[in-house]
């Protein structure tokens, strides 16, 4: 296809693209993402110049599986799932995740979507929805009471501003009801750290936002409970790595501010049972 031009934070939907790709021609991969090879082989961008450090791609492809593993869990639960992806850029997660049950949504800008639907099709449980996600005219699309709803933030909440993501969640909560949210968060001193990272430079992108303490979210009431943080450095996942990424692991997980840089956080939003209204 051709030439990609993407501004700003998303054009840094190429980082874990082409890490994903790239994980691929390792003997065992923390992540198998065969569309990501098919996407990156198509696409006329000069990934080279993002410059990706090897444990920086070891990052994203754990955040990628071990949030993988979360939604598996998460649908094993109910046969009437909502998935809304937001800021899903060119991840082929619903590909990965394998369930003919779930109704999933992919949500990202329009000129990301434009891009997508070069390699992803609709049907009938797949959809794709070009808005910003701060944005509230998209949540008209989304069908209502479901039994369960997982939101997915995977690389998408460091780039806004601490009061764009409460308005989201306020807006989420009001349209959909109760929901599982999951995303990964910096710490505040990795958030300042990371905007010098080479990949995040070469796009030009801003990191504006990092949490140290997770329970700040359950002060933003909406019924917002913490569930888990899961840490990338303590995780099964990592005795799948090499025995040096293993070990660099493990004592990063022995350091304090080593293991709270980046993680996953899971929450549940909502007090009550979901709305049930007529909108499918």
């Amino acid at each position: 296809m051709d030439k990609i031009v993407l501004s700003e934070e998303k054009e840094t939907l190429l980082i874990p693209l082409f890490g994903k790709a790239k994980e691929n021609e390792n003997k065992t991969p923390i992540l198998i993402d065969k569309k990501a090879v098919e996407i990156v082989n198509l696409i006329d961008y000069n990934f080279q110049a993002l410059k990706i450090p090897k444990k920086t791609n070891m990052m994203m492809c754990l955040r990628a599986k071990l949030i993988d593993n979360f939604v598996k869990g998460m649908l094993l639960k109910s046969n009437e799932s909502v998935v809304l992806h937001l800021g899903c850029g060119l991840d082929s997660r619903y590909n990965r995740i394998e369930n003919t049950c779930v109704d999933w949504y992919d949500i990202d800008f329009k000129e990301v979507i434009d891009i997508r639907r070069n390699f992803y099709r609709e049907t009938e449980r797949y959809h794709l929805v070009a808005s910003s996600v701060t944005e509230n005219k998209w949540l008209e699309l989304i069908p209502q009471g479901k039994k369960q709803y997982i939101v997915i933030a995977e690389g998408l909440f460091m780039y806004l501003q601490e009061n764009d993501i409460k308005a989201l969640i306020k807006n989420l909560s009001n349209s959909i009801g109760n929901f599982t949210l999951i995303f990964d968060a910096f710490s505040i001193y990795a958030s300042k750290k990371v905007n010098n990272h080479p990949s995040i430079k070469k796009t030009g992108a801003l990191i504006r936002w990092g949490i140290d303490d997770p329970e700040e979210l359950t002060k933003w009431g909406m019924g917002i409970q913490l569930i888990q943080e899961q840490y990338f450095t303590a995780n099964e996942e990592i005795n799948n790595l090499d025995p040096v990424s293993k070990l660099i692991f493990k004592l990063a997980n022995l350091i304090p501010i080593a293991r709270k840089a980046q993680r996953l956080l899971i929450y549940r939003v909502g007090l009550g049972k979901n709305l049930v209204r007529s909108r499918k």
